[in-house]
């Protein structure tokens, strides 16, 4: 089978297709032919040495990815609820080597859920990390009524976290460039706020919680937003100077780091919301297998709208 093999840490020069065994499955796991591939900004970080390439830098070959949507081929010894044939999706082993940049992966299945009948392979792979990020942090720290501000509202964890904070109830505000307000509006939003206009923290105040993907002077400027007793998450992307915890212990609000981590029956409640309607990932460009590398580029922009995914429905 195809893969992608990362050779070093680096510019994307360094994923190189190379063709591999097809992986066998162990009693625990399926073996899924892969439909489509999400690509995740930890996917970058992880490329160019970051994140957690030191945890998977001995286990070679390093094969990047964690989200798939496709279908089993094969089944462990030990697997009941799914069969050969089902189509699937989730993702596999994060934080771990997911492996998900091939033609077949291999994956507990405990991480995995049925893909609704009604919703694409392609849309299915979008709705794995980001969407269980904004899940798994939401779930934790907001409830009916609050008022919470999802910072980057337009992009792969924030479109989910948008329309998943509507679902449990909260008045939603969200941040974002002014060319994506009304995406933002269409996801349900309450208030949107152009940053590249305002200061969202001079408009801002009493918030019971902040979702942040952004940088650590986003995450400073957020405090001064939050109401005492208040929380803040921080998705891992820095903030642990001396500074912000400072300023977070003046004002009296917590700031956490949370990491998503794969979860089956935390997919099955995804899978239940995009087939109802509630919930809906954006795809905001599809690519082909053999373009993969360039998904990096486009989300090392840091402008992406919604999520980039690589089919491999042709292959």
């Amino acid at each position: 089978m195809k893969a992608y093999q990362l050779n070093a840490p680096g510019d994307i020069s360094q994923l190189q297709i190379i063709n591999i065994a097809k992986p066998i499955p162990t009693a625990n796991e399926v073996l899924i032919k892969v439909k489509a591939i999400s690509i995740n900004p930890v996917d970058v970080k992880v490329r160019i040495g970051k994140a957690i390439y030191e945890k998977l830098k001995e286990d070679r070959p390093i094969i990047l990815g964690w989200d798939v949507s496709g279908i089993i081929e094969a089944i462990g010894n030990k697997v009941s609820e799914f069969k050969v044939g089902d189509e699937v999706f989730g993702m596999i082993n994060f934080p771990g080597h997911g492996k998900a940049y091939a033609e077949y992966v291999t994956a507990p299945h405990d991480h995995l859920a049925i893909k609704p009948s009604n919703i694409s392979y392609e849309e299915t792979a979008a709705t794995s990390l980001a969407a269980l990020t904004a899940f798994q942090v939401l779930r934790n720290y907001v409830k009916e009524n609050d008022t919470i501000l999802i910072q980057a509202g337009a992009g792969g964890v924030g479109h989910f976290a948008v329309q998943i904070g509507k679902i449990l109830g909260a008045k939603v505000i969200a941040t974002t460039s002014t060319r994506n307000i009304d995406f933002v509006r269409s996801l349900g939003a309450d208030e949107v706020i152009d940053y590249t206009q305002t200061a969202f923290e001079d408009v801002l105040s009493d918030l019971d919680f902040v979702l942040n993907a952004l940088n650590e002077d986003v995450l400073q400027r957020s405090i001064l937003t939050v109401k005492k007793g208040g929380t803040i998450i921080t998705l891992p992307s820095g903030g642990n100077s001396e500074a912000t915890f400072n300023l977070a212990k003046e004002h009296n609000v917590t700031v956490l780091h949370q990491q998503v981590k794969s979860n089956g029956a935390d997919m099955r409640q995804l899978a239940e919301w995009l087939s109802s309607g509630k919930l809906k990932a954006t795809v905001s460009k599809v690519l082909s297998f053999d373009e993969l590398p360039q998904t990096h580029t486009i989300i090392e922009t840091g402008r992406t709208r919604g999520k980039i995914v690589v089919t491999l429905s042709g292959l």
